[in-house]
């Protein structure tokens, strides 16, 4: 099935074919008028530049004049290869359909509200017959029952017609356009960038990435900068302060060497602050007793990280490197680069 951006706005289409697999772009005149497009000989010039195939309107109020507006557009350069003339339905257009498909020219016969309207553009020879979706659904009638049946007539009577499903309005229309087996659709972008788009697939793909990170990353390179440490023979004053600045609920307590003596918490101060008050923020660090801390090798993979978290039950891992602290792991550190 091919597959066709329906657009006028510049920046879309640029947008759109870069993707490197749309057929071709449809536009009208009521897609640049939105667009404050007014040089419109110019726009289609550029815009058979920029894409593989460009589908544009030939308007005339009879077949000759149809005819000739086609003509005059071939001679702004275009290619009679890489164009198709859209003309509305009409006893006069499927005659310009027929003289246009003469001339050896790509034709799309459009506006296509009955079966009856569509046979007579494939009767005419319309490389393409484009019924309008969501314009009919918007009108009360069962838009998808005409589409199917405009395909069985092409398969049918072997025309040599491709049923181009347009006027799409969400992801449904898709849906149904690949159901029913036509053989082209053209899509606005903004509900072609959604047609890849599942919470499932999301949720997927992230969990592939984040154990991929666990299998991949070292400890070292996951943890942040920042590695609060304060010596033994600073007062637990400073150490506060110095938690606050670097938003860690953890410090490293280190001996004059260099080692580690401890990790001091949030949760110690708020033990020692209900046990003996304020007075304790004036003590020093190395008169406190610390448990030997919870620790991991800045050089091991983060999954080891994972599993030692889920043993210990901690949110928070000292990093060392030689036996001197390089940092703390947080939990989240996991989950983010």
């Amino acid at each position: 099935m091919e597959l066709y951006l329906d657009s006028a706005n510049l920046k879309e289409i640029e947008e759109g074919f870069k993707l490197g697999f749309l057929n071709g772009l449809t536009t009208t005149p009521t897609f640049m008028q939105k667009e404050g497009i007014t040089d419109i000989d110019g726009t289609i010039v550029k815009l058979s530049k920029m894409v593989p195939v460009l589908q544009i309107e030939a308007l005339g109020d009879t077949a000759e004049e149809i005819l000739k507006e086609a003509q005059r557009q071939l001679n702004l350069g275009l290619s009679k290869e890489k164009t198709v003339f859209k003309i509305p339905v009409s006893l006069e257009g499927v005659r310009a359909c027929k003289m246009l498909r003469n001339e050896g020219l790509l034709v799309n016969v459009h506006l296509v509200y009955t079966l009856q309207q569509a046979y007579m553009a494939m009767q005419a020879g319309a490389t393409y017959v484009c019924p309008l979706v969501g314009r009919l659904q918007d009108q009360g009638h069962d838009a998808l029952a005409l589409v199917e049946q405009c395909v069985d007539a092409v398969e049918y009577y072997g025309y040599d017609t491709k049923i181009m499903f347009s006027s799409v309005r969400n992801n449904e229309h898709v849906r149904n356009a690949i159901n029913i087996g036509v053989h082209t659709i053209t899509v606005p972008l903004k509900i072609l960038k959604s047609l890849t788009e599942n919470n499932f697939t999301t949720m997927g793909t992230e969990q592939f990435i984040r154990d991929t990170r666990l299998m991949t990353v070292k400890v070292k390179d996951a943890i942040n900068k920042i590695n609060p440490v304060v010596s033994a023979s600073s007062k637990l004053g400073d150490a506060i302060v110095k938690m606050t600045e670097f938003g860690f609920g953890a410090i490293t307590v280190t001996n004059a060497d260099g080692s580690v003596k401890g990790v001091f918490t949030d949760g110690d101060l708020r033990r020692l602050l209900g046990k003996d008050g304020r007075d304790i923020l004036g003590k020093k660090m190395e008169e406190f007793s610390y448990n030997t801390p919870i620790a991991v090798d800045g050089n091991v993979l983060l999954n080891d990280a994972a599993l030692l978290f889920k043993k210990t039950n901690v949110d928070t891992l000292l990093v060392t490197e030689a036996g001197k602290p390089v940092g703390m792991l947080d939990i989240q550190d996991l989950k983010n680069d």
